[in-house]
């Protein structure tokens, strides 16, 4: 039996959200000047759908290699190895809360609710349920989106809790003291894992038609809320829109859903396109976005032995045609750092493998 196919739009969503998301994260070498101009508004508006792309990209996967790995009789074998996968996204949140904070004299920074740490509890909880109901992909698609609109209606209800779950649960600063809090909260952000994990669940039905019906129903939906965004906003106590109203995030995962069909559209007609340098350059992004997220962040903001980052040099400086070559400088090292990693990666886990007497994995 042959091994079912990668779906590649995937892969290219999340390298386009890597390029954007570097550039989201540069923005702050231009001089506030610019930054406050007329063209940031918009590019605001696109920077939006990075998070919402990762998230519902990673709940996509998971689902998915469950429901694979349940079918060819190999899903002990998967589920560990998603919770090994789970870890390291987690140990390298906590590496970025390392560089940024000072953990050694106030631990309380390990506790930092950081995208990356959204993304590695989101999964942490979703991965039982999905284990559960691999066997069951059509029980798991409504499951998984019945859970993702729970978390997404829950949100502006959670907003003013207080206390230790704070910094789960909303944004709030004050959980440990006044200044920890949440960059990404698990409500509402947790529901894009669950509704990418509704897609990824009717992708591995491996039927087409089921794939672009499932797509349909989403997209539908998100337009829906968006469209009665007045009503549903009025529905709740006075909360951040932005931040937390379901009808704001449905407008985002209808731009996401619209992307992905986009995306699989090129992916179905055009199946050269892969072959594109471009899209190679993508495809090594979306395959490897969690080293790309730790080296940019690291050249960027993080004075490498004290010497040298983007921050430290050009913040606050540029202007535009001097930030376009440095995100594109910045862009290239990353990529660069990624491969180089990519290779060094495998022959680390095999070396620890045999460290610690445990066979290393197939390639």
């Amino acid at each position: 039996m042959a091994a079912p196919r990668r779906i590649q739009a995937f892969d290219w969503l999340r390298g386009l959200a890597v390029l954007v998301m570097i550039q989201t994260h540069a923005v702050v070498l231009l001089t506030p000047q610019w930054r406050e101009a007329v063209f940031h508004s918009w590019i605001v508006r696109l920077d939006g759908l990075v998070a919402p792309s990762f998230i519902f990209t990673a709940g996509f996967a998971l689902a998915l290699v469950q429901v694979r790995g349940a079918r060819g009789g190999r899903l002990k074998a998967q589920a560990k190895k998603s919770a090994k996968r789970i870890g390291e996204v987690l140990v390298v949140a906590s590496l970025v809360n390392l560089a940024w904070f000072p953990v050694f004299r106030e631990p309380k920074w390990l506790l930092r609710v950081d995208i990356l740490q959204c993304i590695g509890l989101s999964l942490l909880v979703a991965l039982p349920v999905m284990v559960g109901l691999s066997a069951w992909p059509r029980v798991m698609r409504w499951a998984m989106l019945f859970v993702s609109l729970v978390v997404f209606s829950a949100a502006p209800l959670l907003e003013n809790v207080t206390g230790f779950w704070s910094l789960f649960v909303n944004t709030r600063p004050g959980a440990l003291d006044a200044t920890t809090g949440a960059a990404f909260a698990l409500f509402p952000w947790a529901g894009y894992v669950f509704l990418g994990a509704s897609v990824g669940a009717t992708a591995a039905l491996d039927d087409g038609k089921a794939l672009w019906r499932w797509l349909g129903l989403l997209w539908l939906l998100g337009a829906g809320v968006w469209f009665f965004q007045g009503p549903i906003r009025d529905a709740y106590p006075p909360h951040d829109f932005w931040a937390n109203n379901p009808a704001n995030h449905a407008q985002r995962w209808t731009f996401v859903i619209s992307a992905v069909a986009a995306l699989r559209v090129l992916e179905l007609e055009r199946p050269q396109v892969a072959q594109w340098a471009v899209v190679r350059f993508l495809t090594v992004f979306g395959t490897s976005s969690l080293g790309a997220y730790f080296f940019h962040e690291m050249l960027l903001y993080y004075r490498t032995l004290g010497i040298f980052s983007f921050a430290m040099y050009f913040r606050d400086s540029c202007q535009p045609w001097q930030f376009v070559l440095l995100l594109i400088a910045l862009e290239a090292m990353t990529y660069g750092c990624v491969r180089v990693w990519d290779r060094v990666e495998p022959k680390l886990k095999a070396r620890l493998s045999a460290l610690f007497g445990q066979p290393a994995p197939a390639a």
